[in-house]
């Protein structure tokens, strides 16, 4: 395979991705708090050319490099806002602005959501639609009849036995310094690596952390109109490489022709 077809097909590789990224983005439109990823490409290695195919090296003049072609450098998730669309539903609990919902783990590990599809676990807690407890414990009794979480996360609940609300807890939130070093895991959760940093804690509203919204979830940040854009062009770029090799391929044919 001569450098033209190998360059081609890291191309097609790379592209492919980019369509793979582009067709989950779709697929996940309707997905409450559904974060868009976005495949970043970077360039090869260089190497460079033989002495005898730069004569002028021996004089000083640069030396002449070859491409090796195009590679992923990342995929990485976007954490612009997603549109709140009102629900008015006692559970649901949008986070405006930065920040995300810290949950534990069966293990004791813990994940990061801006899922807020909130419900009442068997012990009395709030936790997410999966049954994750949120971090610190909002405990809010299984006979909950009424709730309202405020802006600032305070949370206030009344359970049958009671006359009147009262304050059961706080919803904190987790911030990252490069939040799009997070690694999705599905489900709405994310873990924290070394990119994204460790998490820093705060309350709704104070600093770099977005509000609380009850009775609203997070739409999907995806852009239906930019996705058909973005597959266009990876695929007119996919189409490009494939041309690549077919040119190549009759190059090499003619090549091989002249020998006979």
């Amino acid at each position: 395979m001569n450098d033209s077809m190998y360059i081609a097909a890291t191309g097609m590789v790379a592209h492919q991705k980019s369509v793979d990224a582009i067709a989950n983005n779709m697929a996940n439109i309707s997905t409450q708090g559904y974060k868009k990823s976005r495949v970043n490409f970077e360039d090869l290695v260089y190497r460079g050319l033989a002495a005898a195919a730069n004569p002028d090296a021996a004089n000083g003049a640069p030396a002449l490099l070859s491409g090796s072609g195009v590679g992923i450098a990342a995929l990485t998730k976007s954490f612009t806002q997603g549109e709140l669309k009102k629900t008015d539903a006692m559970f649901d609990v949008a986070i405006q602005g930065d920040g995300f919902m810290e949950v534990t783990l069966a293990d004791g590990s813990l994940q990061y959501t801006r899922g807020g599809a909130l419900t009442v676990n068997q012990d009395g807690l709030l936790a997410t639609a999966g049954g994750l407890p949120l971090r610190p414990a909002v405990r809010v009794g299984t006979d909950v009849r009424q709730l309202t979480v405020q802006a600032d996360g305070i949370v206030m609940a009344q359970s049958d036995s009671q006359s009147s609300a009262i304050e059961v807890g706080r919803i904190e939130l987790a911030h990252f310094a490069d939040a799009s070093g997070l690694t999705p895991l599905g489900t709405n959760l994310y873990k924290a690596t070394e990119r994204s940093g460790d998490a820093i804690y705060g309350q709704p509203g104070e600093g770099p952390f977005g509000t609380l919204a009850q009775g609203y979830q997070e739409s999907s940040n995806v852009n239906i109109v930019q996705e058909m854009v973005d597959l266009m062009v990876a695929q007119r770029a996919y189409e490009s490489s494939v041309k690549v090799i077919q040119a190549s391929d009759e190059m090499l044919a003619m090549g091989n022709n002249l020998r006979k």
